[in-house]
């Protein structure tokens, strides 16, 4: 049997309760069996006749990778037995390690629809207390305040975890403070873009409270606030890959999502001059982008992955337990992936480094797939967590029709990639160079001629509105400040407090259908 915690509402008499370690087998219709690893809690409570009992808090699945908590109740004449069996069930908790005990949140007030706040504090911070978890709560006053604070004051030793209530933009801030933090009290300098970064010892919560939580939602499967604070609670553990993202010898942003240029880069840099419409202000950017139409020249280069790290085509999804995140290459591979790619510089020039160089109208490198509610399959389906790559997503000049085709395959099942001027790389590190190969920053970009009136809509035989401007990298929701950079993936430099999107509902093992269990080794069951 598996290890797992059972209870039953079958009647049972005094004599056999005795012996209840051996009912395991025999337990009938109307039975639960708990892993125990997703017990949230034992309390002590009083029933409405004042009779104090005992209660079990675990967690539930339901729909879309949802998870509720539950709670079991123990009844029992021989209060000495109940007693022993509370008592094994909190050694058994007592044992997990990994569970945090003190949290670090940060919590944005302003993002989203402003529910921040009421979010934590009606279905978050009562499972927190539930599960005995002390929680240092802040409330951030300004941009960046949970960044700066985490890279300066924080006492981080007091602390299991940081956890961020907000969406997207606050867990960048988060990210980059404690990434930050990490390689100043390691002294690295992450100015280098070849510096081997130190992965961060606390873990990251989310609970989602933005506008689109697209992290949240490619990590554990929901956008739903009560789910994600259950995750945090068992001490799940999902290491996920950081792209490092530098100008020169200059250090510009971490990026875990998605970085784009082109037509991602358009949408977001016209969205930001419409903040006052809210989240409709990505429609809105979004179409007036398409209409637009604009395609950008420049050089790609980039170092490809290799075959053990798959394909951005081969269907497979990255979820819970992924077997292609499970193997971080150790100290050692690197050193032989280096001798070995200095090796080929010497014979080639490029040190096995491919060249595209064309008109493209979107540049996109995914780190993970970049799902979201509107997008289920994401921008790149087959992407990875935690395997130290990024999807590198070319779109080629193409007509504005054709254009449509590859944005309409976001929304449905079909393979994205399948269009003749859509190609896509698995790849180590990357960079880009405009076509000027003259330093361009934001600066030069606001002194660029700008377009005025829409091209009219063309069919699939033609192409439209040429430009010879420069784009703008989006780097997680944010504009990066230059053009021309140079990115390389951190593999597994953070973890974050999840355990990657469930494949399906545990299979049951006895036959009520709410029944889990997982193959470990020992036995817990009580009677109602």
């Amino acid at each position: 049997m598996g290890r797992f915690f059972s209870s039953t509402k079958k009647s049972v008499s005094e004599e056999s309760r005795e012996d209840l370690p051996c009912m395991a087998e025999g337990l009938a219709s109307h039975s639960h069996a708990i892993q125990v690893c997703e017990i949230v809690a034992v309390h002590k409570t009083k029933d409405d006749d004042s009779k104090e009992t005992r209660k079990i808090f675990y967690i539930s699945r339901t729909r879309q990778h949802q998870w509720r908590c539950d709670d079991v109740t123990f009844h029992s004449a021989n209060q000495g037995l109940c007693e022993q069996w509370i008592q094994v069930i909190n050694e058994q908790l007592s044992l997990l390690t990994n569970r945090p005990k003190s949290l670090l949140v940060y919590i944005n007030p302003y993002g989203g629809k402003r529910r921040g706040r009421r979010i934590y504090e009606q279905k978050v911070a009562p499972l927190f207390r539930r599960a005995c978890i002390l929680a240092d709560v802040i409330v951030t006053e300004r941009a960046n305040h949970a960044r700066d604070h985490l890279k300066t004051e924080a006492n981080l030793d007091k602390y299991d975890g940081v956890v961020c209530v907000g969406g997207d933009g606050m867990f960048s801030e988060i990210l980059h403070g404690l990434i930050t933090r990490t390689q100043t009290d390691n002294k690295v300098d992450h100015n280098q873009p070849d510096a081997e970064l130190v992965p961060c010892s606390l873990h990251i919560g989310i609970i989602p409270a933005g506008s689109t939580d697209c992290i949240c939602f490619a990590t554990v499967g929901t956008n739903d606030p009560v789910t994600s604070a259950l995750h945090i609670i068992v001490g799940d553990s999902q290491p996920m890959d950081v792209c490092s993202v530098h100008h020169n010898d200059s250090f510009l942003r971490y990026s875990v999502s998605l970085l784009g240029y082109g037509f991602y880069g358009d949408i977001l840099t016209d969205s930001e001059k419409k903040r006052w419409l809210g989240p409709a202000r990505y429609d809105l950017s979004g179409v007036k982008t398409f209409l637009s139409h604009n395609y950008y020249e420049g050089r790609i280069s980039f170092l490809p992955a290799k075959n053990n790290n798959g394909d951005p085509r081969d269907k497979l999804q990255c979820l819970s337990g992924c077997r292609i995140c499970q193997h971080k290459p150790s100290s050692t591979d690197t050193q032989w992936e280096m001798s070995e790619e200095k090796e080929k510089s010497d014979k080639d020039g490029m040190g096995g480094w491919s060249v595209i160089t064309g008109k493209f109208i979107a540049i996109n490198a995914a780190s993970m797939s970049c799902a979201c509610p509107r997008s289920p399959q994401g921008l790149s389906p087959s992407a990875h967590l935690a395997d130290g790559t990024t999807d590198l997503i070319l779109v080629r000049k193409c007509s504005r029709l054709n254009f449509l085709r590859h944005l309409l395959r976001h929304t449905n099942k079909e393979d994205q990639f399948d269009h003749s001027f859509v190609e896509v790389h698995r790849v180590r590190k990357f960079r880009f160079q405009p076509r000027q190969h003259e330093l361009v920053s934001l600066e030069d970009l606001s002194q660029s001629p700008k377009k005025t009136g829409f091209s009219p809509i063309c069919s699939a035989q033609t192409t439209c509105n040429h430009s010879t401007s420069h784009s703008s990298w989006t780097c997680d929701g944010e504009i990066l400040p230059n053009v021309a950079i140079q990115v390389s993936v951190q593999c597994q430099l953070i973890r974050l407090f999840a355990r990657g999107i469930e494949e399906q509902q545990q299979k049951c093992v006895l036959e009520d259908p709410c029944t889990l269990s997982a193959p470990e080794q020992s036995t817990y069951q009580s009677v109602d």
